[in-house]
């Protein structure tokens, strides 16, 4: 029985899908006027482990991921510019060419780090039509009203709002406006702004309330009610996303569709934070994206990695040190690992115990640590099958072979060097590791073996 931790009730519960055997995924996107770090990227390994899981314990899965390319504001509280236009004029490029070009990078980010791809990235530009119906819904349920900027959303009519954040609404009621375009209440967002002057933006589209564009919140719940459903399993995010721009999503999908709950579990990732215990982001200071990572001779998979030392709802401390620790923990992983025969079945020992920690809200610690049990229990059989069906959850590529080929004399040296470390002779040990660098190789020595790489 898979365990999962939901936000919405604020504890583990045995995951039973609404349908028999399938599962609706929904995971908030990026939004694409800028490139996205490390740190946003953790969000989506933990979806991607949250999908694995599923998969590998039988269930098909339906996953959308969004695609924010417009009517994302530079403030939670529907004022300011655009991220998009403002990207867009920042760069002297159109709107369209600033998402395509920042979705291409996210996109590459995201295979280096082995995700699977998701069954639809639903972009927002191009679901306009299904935002505006819902839109129209809401309003004929006496959910809307209208200022002199847009069309929004009166949380005093949701009895339930601010269940997810479990936050305490204070000043909800009603109450008399200073000025038109003000909110009746400070919880009230919007669901359609309208445009200044026509033209003045290059995203505006026409609807029943005149020229305008989307507010952030209502095109998730619009795309995820489209291809899941007006009910469906499990929301991911990060838990940036929650107090307010899911808060949204429940409010005005609840009230649109009259279903309770609108999603039934909730899960939301933890931050990769920076020295001071900081929220990693680009106001924050200094930032890496996985190119840039790869571009110092970091493997993508190593970030992934790096994640898997903490569980996802716990916050994850970003540092030089800590990644190349990380670097040296795989590359010994890998080494031993490729030092392995196969020697028969998968040992179901073992696996069972790694499906306890997987299906135990997704316990990666707690998975590599059976890894590496596994591989120092000399007695264990079946390890290359066994690590075979665990990459499935790791998506870490443990049993793929490097393309650098060490030639027989390099491995001879390497070896004669080990001998006569175990004698001690530390000064012909250093005599050989000096004779393989110059001959272009690194040798790198951990507790029980060493590694070569090319220089």
């Amino acid at each position: 029985m898979i365990k999962l931790y939901n936000t919405l009730t604020r504890k583990k519960e045995n995951f039973v899908p609404i349908k028999k055997g399938k599962v609706g995924l929904y995971t908030c996107g990026p939004t694409v006027y800028w490139y996205a770090h490390v740190g946003n990227m953790r969000s989506y390994i933990f979806a991607d482990i949250l999908k694995r899981v599923l998969m590998y314990n039988g269930l098909k899965v339906k996953h959308i991921i969004n695609v924010t390319d417009v009517g994302h504001l530079t403030s939670d509280g529907d004022t300011g510019e655009d991220k998009l236009e403002k990207a867009a004029s920042k760069e002297g490029k159109t709107a369209e060419e600033i998402s395509h070009f920042y979705f291409n990078a996210f996109e590459k980010d995201f295979s280096k780090l082995n995700l699977i791809a998701p069954f639809k990235w639903s972009w927002a530009s191009e679901h306009i039509k299904e935002q505006t119906d819902m839109i129209k819904i809401l309003e004929e349920k006496g959910y809307t009203y209208k200022t002199n900027d847009g069309i929004y959303f009166d949380s005093s009519k949701f009895s339930n709002y601010g269940k997810l954040s479990n936050k305490k609404i204070e000043g909800l009621k009603e109450g008399k406006r200073i000025a038109a375009r003000d909110k009746k209440n400070k919880t009230d967002f919007a669901l359609w702004k309208f445009s200044g002057e026509p033209g003045e933006r290059q995203q505006e589209w026409d609807s029943p309330w005149g020229l305008g564009f989307p507010g952030w919140h209502i095109e998730c719940s619009a795309m995820a009610s489209k291809y899941l459903g007006k009910q469906f399993d499990i929301h991911t995010g990060g838990e940036d996303n929650m107090p307010i721009h899911h808060e949204n999503e429940i409010a005005q999908s609840e009230c649109a569709w009259g279903v309770k709950p609108w999603v039934k579990t909730w899960m939301h990732g933890a931050f990769l934070n920076i020295k001071g215990n900081k929220k990693m982001s680009k106001s924050a200071g200094k930032i890496k994206n996985i190119s840039e990572l790869e571009s110092e001779g970091i493997n993508p998979l190593v970030y992934r990695y790096f994640t898997y030392s903490a569980k996802y709802r716990k916050p994850l401390i970003w540092s030089e040190e800590a990644i190349a620790s990380a670097v040296s923990s795989y590359k010994r992983l890998k080494n031993i690992i490729s030092k392995l025969e196969d020697d028969g079945k998968p040992n179901e020992a073992y696996l069972e115990e790694f499906k306890e920690r997987i299906n135990d809200d997704l316990d990666m610690p707690g998975a590599i640590a059976v890894l590496w049990k596994l591989i120092r229990d000399e007695k264990a059989n079946g390890k290359i099958g066994t690590i075979k069906e665990m990459d499935r959850i790791f998506g870490l590529k443990l049993l793929d072979t490097d393309n650098v080929e060490v030639p027989e004399d390099i491995n001879t040296i390497a070896k004669e060097r080990a001998k006569v470390r175990e004698e001690k002779d530390w000064k012909k040990s250093d005599e050989l590791r000096d004779k393989l660098k110059e001959m272009g190789w690194i040798i790198k020595d951990d507790k029980d073996d060493y590694e070569l790489e090319k220089r």
